[in-house]
C-alpha cells in the first residue's frame, strides 16, 4: 500500500493533521490507529479550549461537535485531610469559554469530518515500526503490512513505541531535557442529578500525596448526569510504596468530594500518561519524511492542564508546513503554541523540591516574571528518581469500601478491555532476571503499585522462589511501566490486533 502521506494516530493532533491537509488540497491521506475504534483509547480529564478547533472548522457549532457542556464556575482547593481550602485559581487554569468534553467523542466527531473530506482512515492498526531507506523515513510497518508513505505524520501521544525508536534513530532528543510524565487515573461516574452543577470545575492538591510528591484531581461536572473525576501523579515521586491507584481511591472518601459521588455508580475507568516536560522536554519536531505533532512530542501545557488545544493546532501547522514546503519546526517556534508553552516552562520543574516551594515558584513565575524569567528550569528522567525501599515510609492504604472505593480488579471491568486469547505479550522484558534482582530486592516490586491495571504480580514457586509475572491481558496500555520502571527494562508495544481498552464515553 502507499499514500501521499500516513498518520499514525487518531488523536486530537492526528485527525487535526488529515483534516488541514484535506482542506489543502491532499487526496491520498491516510490514518492509523491502533484501537480497534476511534477513540477506544483515548483518555482525558478533559477541559477543552476551542480557539484551534475553531480555527480548524469554524462552523462546529452547527456540525453537531460534542461540546455540550461549557464551563459555568473554576474551583482551585488545597486538601488537607479533613478540610479544603479555597485558592485563587490562577489565570491559566481559568476557563472562561472551555467546555468540559470526552475525549474519545470528539475524536470520533473529528474522524467523521475527515472522511467527509476523503480521508481513509483504518483503526485496529499498530504502526509497529517505521521504514528507514536512505537515512529517511518513507512508511511504516503495521504488523506484516508494509504502508509506503512520502510524509509520515508521528501523532501517537505520549510516549509512543515507534516515536521513541524515531527519537532514537535521529537523536531528535539531543538538546532538550529528559521528557517527564504523569500517570492520570480516571472514573467517570453516573450520579442522582442533584449532586451536580453542570460546568462546574474543580481541581485539588495537597491530600492525599505527600509533600515530596507532584500531582492532583480534576472533578468535572458533565451534563446531564455525568461526573468526570480522575487523580494525575508525577510519575517522579521518589518513594517505592506509593500506589496511584490507590491514593485515587483514599481521595474519594475525603469529606468534600465523597457526597458528590453519593448514591452514584461507577461507568468507567481508564488511565494514561501525560506528557509533563514542556518546552525544554521538547525535542526536534523533523526527521527526514516525517514530523512529530501533539503529545508524540510533549505539547501539553501542564500548568494549564490542557493539551488539546496545542495538540490540533501542531497538527495544523504540520499540514500547513507540507503543502508550503516550508520547515515545519521554524513554523513552530513562530507560533503562539511556542509562545504559551514557553511563558509555563518553569512551574511544573519548580514542583521538584516540594509542593509549598512549587506553589511560591508558580506564584512569583506568573505574578512577577510573567513567564519572562531569565532562567530555565532542568526537567529530570522519571525512571532515576526512585529511592531504594530501605529508604522509604511503608504508605499504608485503607481497605476499599466497594461503595465510593473499589479494588482495581473491580474497575478493570469498565474499561472494556479485551485482548485476543493466546496473543504474544505486548509487553517485553528485556533482562528476565532485574525484576527479582533489582526491583523486587532493591525497590520492593514497585511495578505492583504503579500499574493501574494489576498487570505485574510477584508471586512464589514452589521452591519458595521469587518471579514475576505479566497479566498482559489487563494491560490499559498507559505506559507507566516503560516510562517508570528504574532499570528502563520494560518495553511496552501496542496489541498489534486491536486489543486494549475500549474507552466508550471516557
Amino acid at each position: 500500500m502507499e499514500f501521499e502521506i500516513i498518520i499514525i494516530g487518531a488523536g486530537p493532533a492526528g485527525l487535526a493533521t488529515a483534516i488541514r491537509l484535506a482542506q489543502l488540497g491532499y487526496k491520498s491521506i491516510c490514518v492509523l490507529e491502533k484501537g480497534a475504534a476511534i477513540g477506544s483509547h483515548i483518555l482525558a480529564g478533559a477541559v477543552i479550549e476551542p480557539n484551534s478547533l475553531t480555527e480548524l472548522l469554524p462552523n462546529w457549532q452547527d456540525s453537531d461537535a460534542p461540546l455540550n457542556t461549557p464551563v459555568t464556575s473554576d474551583h482551585f482547593w488545597l486538601l488537607s485531610s479533613k478540610r479544603s481550602y479555597k485558592l485563587p485559581t490562577p489565570p491559566q487554569m481559568r476557563n472562561d469559554g472551555n467546555y468540559i468534553i470526552s475525549l474519545g467523542s470528539l475524536c470520533r466527531w473529528l474522524a467523521e469530518q475527515a472522511e467527509n473530506l476523503g480521508v481513509e482512515i483504518y483503526p485496529g492498526f499498530a504502526a509497529t515500526d517505521c521504514i528507514i531507506e536512505d537515512g529517511k523515513v518513507c512508511g511504516i510497518f503495521a504488523g506484516e503490512h508494509r504502508i509506503q508513505a512520502q510524509h509520515t505524520i508521528l501523532a501517537e501521544g505520549a510516549h509512543g513505541s515507534v516515536t521513541k525508536k524515531i527519537i532514537q534513530e535521529f537523536t531528535l532528543d539531543k538538546d532538550c531535557d529528559p521528557q517527564t510524565y504523569g500517570l492520570g487515573i480516571k472514573e467517570l461516574w453516573q450520579v442522582p442529578y442533584e449532586n451536580l452543577s453542570p460546568g462546574k470545575v474543580i481541581h485539588t492538591i495537597g491530600w492525599p500525596l505527600s509533600n515530596d510528591t507532584y500531582g492532583g484531581s480534576f472533578i468535572y461536572h458533565m451534563q446531564p448526569n455525568l461526573l468526570s473525576l480522575g487523580f494525575v501523579v508525577g510519575l517522579d515521586y521518589p518513594n517505592p510504596y506509593l500506589n496511584p491507584f490507590a491514593e485515587l481511591q483514599r481521595f474519594k472518601h475525603h469529606p468534600d468530594i465523597a457526597p458528590q459521588l453519593q448514591h452514584g455508580n461507577c461507568i468507567g475507568y481508564g488511565a494514561r500518561c501525560i506528557t509533563e516536560g514542556g518546552w525544554q522536554s521538547l525535542p526536534k519536531l523533523e526527521f527526514p519524511g516525517g514530523v512529530l505533532v501533539g503529545c508524540a512530542a510533549g505539547m501539553v501545557n501542564v500548568p494549564k492542564i490542557k493539551g488539546i488545544h496545542t495538540a490540533i493546532k501542531s497538527g495544523m501547522l504540520a499540514a500547513e508546513s507540507i503543502y508550503e514546503k516550508t520547515s515545519f519546526q521554524s513554523k513552530f517556534n513562530a507560533s503562539w503554541v511556542a509562545s504559551e508553552l514557553k511563558a509555563v516552562r518553569n512551574i511544573r520543574p519548580g514542583f521538584q523540591k516540594g509542593l509549598w516551594r512549587g506553589l511560591i515558584n508558580a506564584a512569583f513565575d506568573t505574578y512577577i516574571w510573567r513567564g519572562h524569567a531569565p532562567w530555565t528550569f532542568k526537567n529530570h528522567a522519571d525512571h532515576l528518581q526512585l529511592k531504594p525501599a530501605k529508604d522509604c515510609k511503608l504508605i499504608r492504604y485503607p481497605r476499599a469500601d466497594q461503595k465510593i472505593s473499589f479494588d482495581r480488579t473491580t474497575l478493570l471491568q469498565y474499561s472494556n478491555f479485551r485482548y485476543t486469547e493466546g496473543a504474544p505479550s505486548h509487553l517485553i522484558i528485556n533482562n528476565p532476571s532485574l525484576p527479582v534482582e533489582v526491583n523486587y530486592a532493591i525497590y520492593q516490586a514497585p511495578e505492583q503499585r504503579y500499574c493501574p491495571a494489576g498487570v505485574y504480580e510477584y508471586l512464589q514457586d514452589e521452591q519458595q522462589k521469587i518471579y514475576l509475572q505479566i497479566n498482559a491481558g489487563n494491560c490499559l496500555q498507559c505506559k507507566a511501566c516503560d516510562i517508570k520502571d528504574p532499570q528502563q527494562n520494560i518495553t511496552w508495544t501496542p496489541a498489534t490486533d486491536g486489543g486494549g481498552p475500549n474507552y466508550s464515553s471516557m
